[in-house]
């Protein structure tokens, strides 16, 4: 069972999850820290860098602590999944449009990171293709054979991280 963070980006996916019947049986809490001072009350302190690997690590492992405060039982496996994402906004973004995604099973975090092209998609694009990675993040940690991004271009490549 799973604590879903996600923090701007990346939202479609928690839409995506509520829409499967069941959803409960994995989902145990799903959260929007869409604020700076959410954000810092969610990781108890704030982060040096809103959408960075780091913050997307201490998301994920915040996510697992209150699953595992949530879980029904203590032999029931939770893990935390945390996005942080910089997408297309409604004035020029000055760096890059990227993603962070997160899943905590213990004391590490495996972080998946994408750059975007800039000027590629709109912010539904942006979103659809962040929405699909957590999704296969989120799979892939529960044991399925999850689809990869495949929205992707090549030089979008995700980068996988352990810290």
């Amino acid at each position: 069972m799973a604590v879903v963070v996600v923090t701007g980006g990346g939202t479609q996916a928690l839409a995506d999850l509520f829409v499967v019947p069941g959803a409960s049986r994995t989902v145990l809490e799903a959260l929007v820290p869409y604020s700076d001072p959410s954000m810092a009350a969610f990781l108890g302190r704030p982060p040096s860098r809103a959408v960075s690997v780091e913050t997307a690590a201490a998301l994920a492992r915040s996510a697992r602590g209150r699953a595992l405060e949530l879980r029904p039982a203590r032999e029931v496996a939770v893990l935390g999944v945390a996005c942080t994402a910089a997408l297309v906004t409604d004035r020029p973004r000055k760096g890059e449009h990227r993603a962070h995604v997160a899943v905590c099973r213990g004391e590490a975090a495996e972080v998946h990171s994408v750059t975007l092209a800039k000027n590629a998609r709109t912010r539904e694009g942006e979103e659809r293709v962040v929405a699909n990675l957590v999704l296969s993040v989120l799979g892939r940690a529960c044991g399925l054979d999850a689809a990869a991004c495949d929205a992707l271009s090549p030089e979008e490549a995700v980068r996988v991280r352990v810290i």
